[in-house]
């Protein structure tokens, strides 16, 4: 069985929902979310606690958030910066009127998002190390219905890990871990890809036929 998480698949599945972890700047092994700012009152009729956090990323008060200012406002559990690419999507996933800014009401849905990948990261990364890795991504992928063979997941482990090496028991180094950031987006690209695939896999055989063209404008419409 296949969950649907995400616009415009909808939210991570029910079953992580039980906590929620509101965005913020976390403790160690925690995923990441909005950093805490000194905010202005809501205006009328607005969420007071919705109304905080937009105003904490909207920087120079427009009243619309620009990819630069949502990337300055999101952190990871280690304080590391969201990973630019990572924003972008949560941008283009948002950006229902296609502006290239979010409003208030966007970003109600982006508050609710990721508060929701929170919850299925906590979940899977079951070392509390504040990253995932290879046997938790794999946990992750299969629980969401995607049983993809060793090469690909260690494809999708070198493609999202993070850059800076993470540090085990005794201080020793090991492998980087996807950071909360990366887990999202390569969670997002392989349902993306997958919903690609099974739309030109028309007779549900798992093989397609396709010239170059329809495999060139698959690619680049993935995230």
């Amino acid at each position: 069985m296949a969950y649907q998480y995400g616009p415009p698949g909808g939210p991570p599945p029910n079953q992580y929902r039980q906590q929620q972890y509101y965005p913020g700047p976390p403790g160690g092994g925690a995923p990441g979310g909005f950093q805490q700012r000194h905010n202005p009152a809501p205006p009328p009729g607005a969420d007071p606690a919705l109304w905080q956090w937009f105003s904490a990323v909207d920087a120079d008060r427009s009243n619309h958030i620009s990819a630069t200012e949502l990337q300055q406002a999101l952190v990871n559990g280690d304080w590391s910066p969201f990973d630019l690419d990572t924003v972008k999507l949560l941008m283009t996933l948002f950006d229902t009127d296609r502006s290239g800014t979010i409003g208030f009401q966007e970003f109600s849905g982006l508050w609710q998002y990721i508060k929701e990948w929170q919850n299925v990261f906590r979940h899977f990364d079951r070392d509390r190390s504040g990253s995932i890795e290879g046997e938790e991504l794999k946990a992750a992928l299969s629980q969401f219905g995607y049983n993809l063979n060793p090469q690909l997941l260690q494809l999708l482990e070198r493609k999202y890990a993070s850059a800076v090496p993470q540090h085990g028991a005794y201080g020793q180094q090991r492998p980087p871990g996807i950071t909360f950031d990366r887990f999202v987006r390569c969670c997002v690209v392989v349902r993306q890809l997958t919903e690609s695939f099974n739309r030109l896999d028309t007779q549900r055989t798992g093989w397609v036929q396709m010239n170059y063209d329809t495999f060139m404008h698959t690619v680049l419409s993935a995230p």
